[in-house]
C-alpha cells in the first residue's frame, strides 16, 4: 500500500491561498488491496448518504421493484440525495402509490427543495415543506416498499430495531466487513441509523459494488442493477447540474459516484475494478467534489471532451456576487495520484 499525507484542497483568491481543507482518502480494488491511502485511512467515519446504494440492497433483493412494477429510474431514486425537483417528487409519489402508501407515511422529516426556483414555487403555493421534499425521500420510499413487500409494519421503519433497518444494517455489515450495532451507531439527518465505518472498508466495498463482486449471485445482480440505474439516471440521484450527476454523465458512465453530508464521497470505476472513499476533515462539500474529480482524473484515461469536462470539475471557480471568477478551489500539489489504467 502506498501511504501519503492527507490531500489538501486549496481555495485561492487573487492568486493567493485563502483557505485549505484536509482530505483523507483511500483507493482500493475489488480484491481488497489498498492501492493508495491519504491521511487517516482507518479512522471510522459516518458515511451518511454516500452509502445509499448499499442501503438499497434489501429493497432490490426482496423483489419489491418487480412486485410493484417499478422501473430503473425508481431504483436510482432509492439511492438519491435529490433536490426535490418535479421529476424527483413525481418518482417518489409513484413508488409510494405502487405500494399502496402515500407521502404521509414518510418519516424522514420536512426539508426545503434545493433550488431557489423550487423553494419560491413552494412558498407561493402556500404549502410548507414536507417530508416528500426531503432529499432522502426516495430512499425512504424504498424502505417503505421493502416493508410492504416483506409484510413488516410501516410505522416506525426508521428505528434501529425495526426489521427494515435491521436488514439494512445486515447488508452493510456484509458489504463493508464492519459490524453495525449500537457501538458504532449514530442517527442520520433523515432519522435512520448511520454507522461509523473506516474509509478503507468503504473503498473496498465500493470497488466490489462497481463490479458486482460479493457473496453470491443474488447480491451481485442487485449491485449491478443499482449501479446501472444510477448511471442511467444520474440526475435522479442528485439534481440537475449537481456535481455527482455531472461526474457520472460526463465520464460517459465510467464512474459511479455518490456524496454524503459533512464532506463524504464514495465511488467506483468498474472498468478498473477500483473504488474510492474520502472524507473532508472539516466537512466541506466543495473540497470533497474537487478531490473526487482529481482522483478520477488521475485514474482514468478519457476521451478529449470527457477529460476537458472532468478538468473543469477538478478546478471549481470561486465567484463574486456578479458571477465573475475571482479564484479557484483546487487540489494542492501532493504525490501519489498516479494513473492506474
Amino acid at each position: 500500500m502506498k501511504a501519503f499525507k492527507p490531500l489538501i484542497v486549496e481555495v485561492t483568491r487573487g492568486g493567493r491561498v485563502e483557505s485549505e481543507h484536509l482530505v483523507d482518502a483511500v483507493i482500493a480494488d475489488a480484491s481488497g488491496a489498498v492501492l493508495a491511502a491519504y491521511g487517516a485511512s482507518d479512522r471510522p467515519v459516518f458515511p451518511r448518504s454516500s452509502i445509499k446504494a448499499l442501503q438499497a440492497l434489501p429493497f432490490v433483493e426482496s423483489g419489491a421493484p418487480e412486485a410493484f412494477r417499478l422501473e430503473q429510474r425508481h431504483v436510482a431514486l432509492a439511492c438519491a440525495s435529490h433536490w426535490a425537483e418535479a421529476m424527483h417528487l413525481a418518482g417518489v409519489g409513484e413508488m409510494l402509490a405502487a405500494a399502496g402508501l402515500g407521502p404521509q407515511c414518510l418519516e424522514c422529516g420536512p426539508q426545503l427543495p434545493t433550488l431557489k426556483s423550487d423553494q419560491d414555487r413552494l412558498v407561493l403555493s402556500g404549502r410548507p415543506a414536507a417530508p416528500i421534499h426531503n432529499c432522502c425521500s426516495g430512499k425512504h420510499s424504498a424502505f417503505l416498499c421493502f416493508a410492504v413487500r416483506e409484510g413488516f409494519a410501516t410505522a416506525g421503519y426508521v428505528g434501529a430495531d425495526h426489521p427494515v433497518q435491521r436488514a439494512v444494517a445486515q447488508a452493510l455489515t456484509q458489504t463493508t466487513a464492519v459490524r453495525h450495532d449500537a457501538e458504532n451507531r449514530g442517527v442520520d439527518g433523515c432519522s435512520i441509523p448511520t454507522y461509523a465505518i473506516p474509509l478503507r472498508n468503504l473503498a473496498i466495498a465500493f470497488a466490489r459494488f462497481g463490479v458486482g463482486e460479493n457473496e453470491g449471485p443474488q447480491r451481485s445482480r442487485a449491485m449491478i442493477r443499482i449501479r446501472d440505474a444510477c448511471l442511467a439516471f444520474p440526475e435522479l440521484t442528485a439534481g440537475t447540474g449537481a456535481f455527482g450527476a455531472r461526474l457520472m454523465r460526463e465520464s460517459g458512465g465510467a464512474v459511479f459516484a455518490k456524496d454524503g453530508a459533512e464532506g463524504m464521497f464514495v465511488g467506483a470505476i468498474p472498468r478498473l475494478g477500483a473504488g474510492f472513499a474520502l472524507k473532508v476533515r472539516d466537512g466541506a462539500g466543495r473540497a470533497a467534489e474537487v478531490a473526487v474529480a482529481r482522483i478520477v482524473e488521475s485514474l482514468l484515461e478519457l476521451e478529449e471532451t470527457q477529460a476537458k469536462a472532468l478538468k473543469g470539475l477538478a478546478q471549481a471557480p470561486v465567484q463574486d456576487r456578479h458571477g465573475e471568477a475571482v479564484g479557484l478551489v483546487r487540489l494542492g500539489d501532493r504525490p501519489g495520484l498516479a494513473r492506474l489504467s
